[in-house]
């Protein structure tokens, strides 16, 4: 090959994936790290695949939303405390809820290149542990003691502390260029994808109502429930403090049940839809996947589940787009992803046997199909969506979605026989998307 010569893209396969059970905020993972948690996932990787050996994985690439400063080589420190070789390298990487998948493609970009081949990607995020800033004021304050040159004048610094300067930042929920939370955005987006003159259908399970985000979240549960009862997360999942399943999960869901929740965001205005029975709730937890080249797959006897062949993302302006008319809300970039990347694969929504749409909240999954169809694409099968449950009933530690997702879609493609095609969609805060398509040939 010429210098000159772009390198030729190879194939990246899904080896496999691993995750700790999912746990609500403040539950059993209340004391337990993201280097934690992250660690558990790797070593059961690590034991699943046989990577304990020098140079097993060129790279490990992880992160998190929710970080303390201690963290800030969080991948570094997860693979020194884990069995993986202390020699690879390793970074972090984020982009708020998309971070996992992100991940996972900058992994899968060294792999086609060539660069290296194998790598672990993936996330982990701790509601429960979630970092405590000191007020600005104090901060300021205390900067300008150290910088002082006599003992006087740091005194003098110090002599400004006030009790209210005592009071700890706590992280929010929400965008810093709108105070709004995600789940006021998607208030927001839920109400104006359900006028009429949005709506692509008047079916009934297309609407934006409260019955269809209910019936939508219930279904969820059921499907995850039901996932686990066919042992199909039993080498995908590891028993973690005491859990063996995502503690969110409600096998008895249904929307009569959900029907009962009242509204939680868009109360100021007529008839909100969003409960917490139809949003996903703050979670603790870390996933992360496996990815290879055939031909390091094919050495070890390692069969692969799919292969990544596309992905892409997205952003809107959710401060000064067009919001009121539904295009460019918080976690609609999807819509615009989604559509470009088919484009250039040559694809439609009917080439997909499965779709996987992160379940942030129930009323976004509704606003995401409504908006593809606008734009063209075909209805999405509900039989084919979120076969096996998703973030409603798994729960969302932000940057381990992504990774949680790939190893379940992987895993339900080797599962068809023959050929199919699986659809990942992820929106994400700062109004981000992040897409990608798995296939099993």
């Amino acid at each position: 090959m010429s210098p000159l010569e772009p390198p030729r893209a190879r194939r990246v396969a899904v080896i496999g994936g691993s995750r700790v059970p999912f746990a609500r905020a403040d539950g059993p993972y209340a004391t337990a790290s993201n280097q934690e948690m992250l660690t558990a996932a790797l070593d059961a990787l690590v034991e699943r695949y046989g990577l304990d050996g020098p140079g097993a994985v060129g790279e490990f690439v992880a992160g998190a939303v929710l970080k303390h400063s201690r963290d800030f080589n969080l991948a570094r420190e997860t693979v020194l405390g884990s069995a993986l070789d202390h020699r690879t390298p390793a970074y972090d990487i984020q982009q708020a809820c998309g971070t996992g998948l992100q991940a996972v493609i900058a992994a899968a970009n060294k792999i086609a290149l060539g660069q290296t081949e194998a790598a672990v990607a993936g996330g982990a995020d701790s509601a429960s542990d979630a970092p405590l800033g000191v007020n600005d004021r104090l901060r300021r304050i205390l900067l300008e003691a150290r910088r002082a040159k006599t003992a006087g004048g740091r005194l003098k610094a110090l002599a400004k502390v006030r009790p209210g300067h005592l009071v700890p930042d706590i992280p929010r929920n929400a965008e810093p260029r709108t105070g709004l939370s995600m789940g006021e955005h998607a208030a927001v987006t839920a109400r104006t994808w359900a006028l009429p003159e949005l709506s692509p259908s008047s079916e009934q399970e297309r609407a934006l109502s409260r019955e269809a985000q209910d019936d939508l979240a219930a279904t969820s549960h059921q499907r995850l429930a039901a996932a686990y009862e066919r042992g199909f997360f039993q080498d995908l999942v590891v028993p973690f403090r005491g859990l063996t399943r995502d503690q969110n999960l409600r096998p008895g869901s249904t929307a009569e049940k959900l029907a009962a929740l009242k509204p939680v965001f868009g109360l100021g205005d007529p008839g909100p839809t969003m409960t917490a029975g139809n949003s996903t709730p703050l979670t603790d937890g870390a996933a992360l996947v496996l990815l290879a080249s055939e031909e390091w797959a094919r050495q070890r006897g390692l069969e692969p589940l799919a292969y990544l062949t596309a992905y892409e993302t997205a952003a809107v302006d959710f401060v000064h787009g067009d919001v009121a008319g539904g295009e460019d809300g918080l976690l609609m970039a999807p819509a615009y992803a989604v559509p470009r990347m088919l484009a250039r694969a040559g694809l439609g929504l009917a080439d997909f046997d499965l779709v996987e749409i992160h379940e942030a909240f129930a009323s976004q999954v509704l606003a995401t199909l409504a908006a593809w169809e606008k734009r063209g694409l075909a209805p999405v099968d509900r039989a084919r969506l979120n076969v096996a449950g998703s973030s409603l009933a798994t729960g969302h530690p932000f940057a381990a979605t992504g990774a949680r997702i790939v190893a379940t879609l992987a895993k339900l493609l080797s599962e068809r026989e023959g050929p199919a095609r699986g659809l990942i969609s992820v929106c994400a805060a700062g109004g981000q998307g992040v897409t990608a398509v798995l296939e099993r040939t």
